[in-house]
């Protein structure tokens, strides 16, 4: 059975010695890159990547950079690593469609926890997986929305919390436990992030952004049977 193929980018040595070594324990394939520009070049020339580990400081081209041109081209899953906890940057790092958002330093063992976390949730399910409400179809096999027939493009993220909504439908769910489902492990950041999916992927429903209610102080519900 082929491996699953893994690019981890960041310039210390060390760092990616150190992930590699955990990955190719669980029988993943790494590929390595010290700089955003090699990144790029190893990412366009293998179509079989399946995950991207990217570090954010970085010379040549930082990690935003690496992340802005592959989401023009690609919605592979990105985990990004940074030294930095500024919320701000988490906040840039999901506007752009990243996956995961670890803070260095970490523990390898839970960094190999959140890929593998990442990748069960993009392998191929049962036709029972496509999923209907109301003019809104999720297919999590081929991995696409439509909303009347006409594709969504969302992230993936996105894509798991409208997922995660309408496998819920009309169950009220605390922030947290949103969190904790879509994101697959116990996050410790500001529950706020979930906001800030939300918002997003509202605008990109349109009218049908209204089925995702807002529950105050305590998180959504998805409900297609009452008005907003």
């Amino acid at each position: 059975m082929e491996k699953i193929k893994i690019l981890v980018v960041d310039d210390e040595s060390r760092m990616r010695k150190l992930v590699k070594d955990f990955l190719v324990r669980s029988n993943y394939e790494v590929l390595e890159a010290e700089d955003g520009e090699k990144a790029l070049d190893i990412f366009f020339a293998d179509n079989s990547i399946a995950l991207i580990i990217l570090d954010v400081m970085m010379p040549k081209m930082d990690g935003w950079q690496v992340c802005k041109e592959i989401r023009a081209y690609s919605k592979v899953p990105i985990i990004m690593l940074t030294a930095r906890t500024d919320e701000r940057d988490e906040l840039q790092g999901f506007q752009l469609g990243v996956d995961e958002y670890i803070a260095k330093p970490f523990s390898p063992k839970i960094l190999v926890a959140r890929v593998e976390a990442v990748l069960r949730r993009t392998k191929g399910t049962s036709k029972d997986d496509v999923m209907t409400v109301g003019d809104i179809v999720l297919d999590k096999a081929a991995h696409i929305v439509t909303i009347g027939g006409n594709p969504v493009e969302l992230s993936y993220k996105e894509f798991e919390l409208l997922a995660y909504f309408m496998e819920n439908r009309g169950i009220a769910l605390s922030r947290e436990v949103i969190l904790n489902h879509v994101w697959n492990y116990d996050y410790f950041g500001d529950a706020r992030t979930i906001d800030t999916h939300v918002k997003k992927l509202r605008s990109k429903m349109g009218e049908q952004g209204n089925y995702i209610k807002t529950i105050w102080g305590m998180g959504y519900k998805f409900d297609v049977d009452t008005q907003a």
